[in-house]
C-alpha cells in the first residue's frame, strides 16, 4: 500500500510500538509547540481577514468648549456643550488595488504552511519513536546474547579452572578462557549502558515516564511493519508535508509582492459616523437631532525616500529565497526516498549474507571445540572462533534493526501517510 494513504496505526503492526507512538503524539513538546504555532498563524489570519471589513464602533461624546469674547460676535466668553451618540467607522480602506486582499492571502498561506509544518513534525516524531523503539529492541536482543554468552563462558571458565587445578591443562589455556569471559562481560556492560541511554531518549520523545522492561523474546521482524509501495515520483510532491508547506510559503511570498506593489497606488479610506447630537443632554434623542458625517480621503504617495521601492525589493528577494527553499525541499525529498529505497534493498542483502555467515561461524566454533577436545588444535583456535561468533551474532542483530529502520525512514520520506486510521 502507498504511504500517502496508509495511516501510522495501519503501518506499524506491533501493539507496544503503536501505544508509544500514540502517547508521543499526545504528549511530545515539539509537537505541542508546532500546534501552538498553527494557532498563532490562525490568529494572524483572522486579523488580516478582518482588515477587509469596516470597524464599527459605538461612540459617546461630551464636548465642552470655552470661546473667548474676542473670538465671537457677543464680545463675551461663551461656554458651549455638545453631546453626541452614534456609530463610527474609522479609516476603512477601500481596497481598490488589492493591498489588503493580498495581505489576507499571505496570512492564509502562512496558516496553511504552519499546519503542514505541524504535520511534518508529527511524521518526524512517529519515525523517531519507531526508530527509537526498534533500536531499544535491538539492544534488548544484543544484551540477551551477551548474557547468554557470559553465562556460557562463565561455565567454561569454571570447568577449565577445575581442570587447571587437577593439572590437565596449562595456565595459558585458563587465561585464554578468562579473556573470553571478561570480553563478554565488558560487551555486556557497554550494551546495558547503551540501552539505558536509548530508553531515556525514547521517554523524552514520548513526553511521559515509561516502563520499558527488556523483552527476552526474539523480535519477529516480519510482523513489525506492513509492506510499502513507493508509488510515483509525482505522489511525493503532494504527500510530503515539508514540500506542501514550502509551496504555501511560496504563495505567501507572492501575495506579499502584490501588497508591496499596491502600496504605490493611491490609498482611499473612509471615515463615517451616524447618530444623534444635541447641545443638551436631554435633547439627544429628540426629533431632528439626527447627525452624520462622511469623510472619504485619498492619499497618494509622492516622496518617501525610497521606502516603498525598498519594500517591493524586499518582498521580491524573499520570494526568490522561498523559491530556492522550495526547490531545495523537493531535491531533499527525492534524495531521502532514493536513500531509503537503496538502504532497504542492500540491507536486506546484508541480512541474508549475515545469516549465512552466522551459520558458518557457528559450525566453525563447533568444529574448533571438537578439535581442541581431541587435542588436534590449541585453545587459541577456539578463542578466535568464539570471539568471531559473538561478533557475527551482534552484527546480524544490528543489520536486522537497520533494515527495519530503513523501512521506517522510507515511510517518513514518502510523507508518512495520514495521522489517523483509515475507515
Amino acid at each position: 500500500e502507498r504511504a500517502a494513504t496508509l495511516a501510522w496505526r495501519d503501518y506499524f503492526a506491533n501493539p507496544r510500538l503503536r501505544d508509544l507512538i500514540a502517547r508521543a503524539l499526545e504528549n511530545n513538546r515539539d509537537l505541542r509547540l508546532a500546534a501552538l504555532r498553527v494557532q498563532e498563524a490562525r490568529a494572524g489570519y483572522g486579523i488580516a481577514r478582518a482588515e477587509q471589513f469596516p470597524t464599527l464602533a459605538l461612540g459617546v461624546e461630551d464636548n465642552r468648549a470655552l470661546v473667548p469674547g474676542d473670538l465671537n460676535l457677543t464680545g463675551k466668553p461663551l461656554l458651549g456643550s455638545q453631546y453626541q451618540v452614534g456609530l463610527n467607522v474609522s479609516a476603512w480602506e477601500l481596497d481598490f488595488w488589492g493591498r489588503v486582499r493580498s495581505l489576507k492571502n499571505a496570512a492564509l498561506e502562512n496558516l496553511l504552511a504552519s499546519e503542514e509544518a505541524r504535520r511534518a513534525v508529527a511524521v518526524a516524531l512517529v519515525a523517531q519513536v519507531a526508530d527509537g523503539y526498534l533500536t531499544l529492541r535491538e539492544l534488548d536482543e544484543r544484551v540477551q546474547l551477551a548474557r547468554d554468552t557470559i553465562a556460557s563462558r562463565a561455565e567454561s571458565f569454571r570447568i577449565f579452572k577445575r581442570r587447571y587445578e587437577v593439572g590437565s591443562i596449562s595456565r595459558l589455556d585458563l587465561t585464554q578462557v578468562a579473556t573470553l569471559l571478561t570480553q563478554a562481560q565488558g560487551l555486556g556492560a557497554q550494551l546495558e549502558q547503551a540501552r539505558a541511554l536509548r530508553a531515556h531518549a525514547l521517554a523524552q520523545l514520548v513526553g511521559a515516564p515509561l516502563e520499558l522492561a527488556p523483552e527476552g523474546s526474539r523480535f519477529d521482524d516480519a510482523t513489525v511493519l506492513r509492506a510499502l509501495d513507493a508509488g510515483l515520483p509525482s505522489d511525493l510532491l503532494l504527500a510530503r508535508p515539508d514540500i506542501v508547506a514550502a509551496e504555501h510559503q511560496l504563495r505567501a511570498a507572492q501575495a506579499n509582492i502584490g501588497a508591496a506593489r499596491a502600496a504605490f497606488f493611491p490609498r482611499i479610506t473612509l471615515t463615517a459616523a451616524f447618530g444623534t447630537a444635541s447641545a443638551e443632554l436631554d435633547g439627544l434623542f429628540d426629533s431632528g437631532s439626527r447627525a452624520w458625517n462622511l469623510v472619504p480621503r485619498l492619499t497618494l504617495p509622492i516622496f518617501d525616500a525610497g521606502r516603498m521601492r525598498a519594500g517591493l525589493d524586499l518582498a521580491t528577494v524573499r520570494r526568490d529565497a522561498t523559491v530556492a527553499n522550495y526547490e531545495k525541499s523537493v531535491q531533499n525529498a527525492f534524495r531521502e526516498v532514493a536513500d531509503a529505497l537503496s538502504s532497504r534493498r542492500w540491507l536486506a542483502e546484508q541480512v541474508r549474507i549475515g545469516q549465512a555467515t552466522l551459520a558458518a561461524q557457528t559450525e566453525r566454533a563447533r568444529l574448533a571445540k571438537l578439535r581442541y577436545d581431541n587435542g588436534a588444535a590449541p585453545y587459541l583456535e577456539v578463542l578466535d572462533a568464539q570471539r568471531d561468533l559473538l561478533g557475527v551474532q551482534q552484527q546480524l542483530v544490528q543489520t536486522r534493526r537497520l533494515l527495519l529502520s530503513s523501512q521506517v525512514g522510507l515511510y517518513a520520506a514518502l510523507g508518512g501517510g495520514a495521522l489517523t486510521t483509515n475507515p
